[in-house]
C-alpha cells in the first residue's frame, strides 16, 4: 500500500482520488500535484513506482500543510477566537452554528440530541 505524507492511501483507486484521503488535499490541489509530478490522473495507485511517489510526497510536503498539522492548525485558530471572546469564538463555546446558519429549526448536528424542555406547550394566559 502506497504510503504519501505519513498516510496510507487506497492502491486500487486512481491516484487523483486517493490522493484526497490525505486529509487537507481535495480535488484541485490533488489535480495540481499530479499535473507537477507529470504523472497520469487515470492511473491506479498500486501502478505508480516508488519515484513517482517521493515524487508527490515532495511536491505536498513542499507546497501545503496537511494531516496533523493542518488539524493542529485549525484547532489553534478556534483556539484563538475562543481566547479573545469574539462572537466566532463564543459560538464555538456553546456547541452552536459558526457561520450564521439559522438555529430556531434544524443545527442538529452541531446542537447534539434534543434536550426537551418541560412547561413550554400548556402555558394558558
Amino acid at each position: 500500500m502506497p504510503r504519501i505524507a505519513g498516510i496510507d492511501i487506497p492502491e486500487k483507486k486512481k491516484i487523483l482520488f486517493a490522493l484526497q484521503y490525505i486529509h487537507g488535499i481535495g480535488p484541485k490541489i490533488a489535480a495540481d500535484v499530479l499535473k507537477k509530478a507529470e504523472i497520469d490522473p487515470d492511473r491506479r495507485a498500486n501502478q505508480l513506482d516508488d519515484r513517482e511517489i517521493s515524487t508527490i510526497a515532495t511536491l505536498i510536503d513542499q507546497s501545503y500543510v496537511v494531516e496533523g498539522a493542518l488539524r493542529r492548525q485549525v484547532s489553534q485558530d478556534i483556539q484563538r477566537l475562543k481566547e479573545i471572546k469574539c462572537y466566532r469564538g463564543e459560538r464555538h463555546r456553546k456547541g452552536l452554528p459558526v457561520r450564521g446558519q439559522r438555529t430556531r429549526s434544524n443545527a442538529r448536528t452541531r446542537k447534539g440530541k434534543k434536550k426537551t424542555v418541560a412547561g413550554k406547550k400548556g402555558v394558558k394566559g
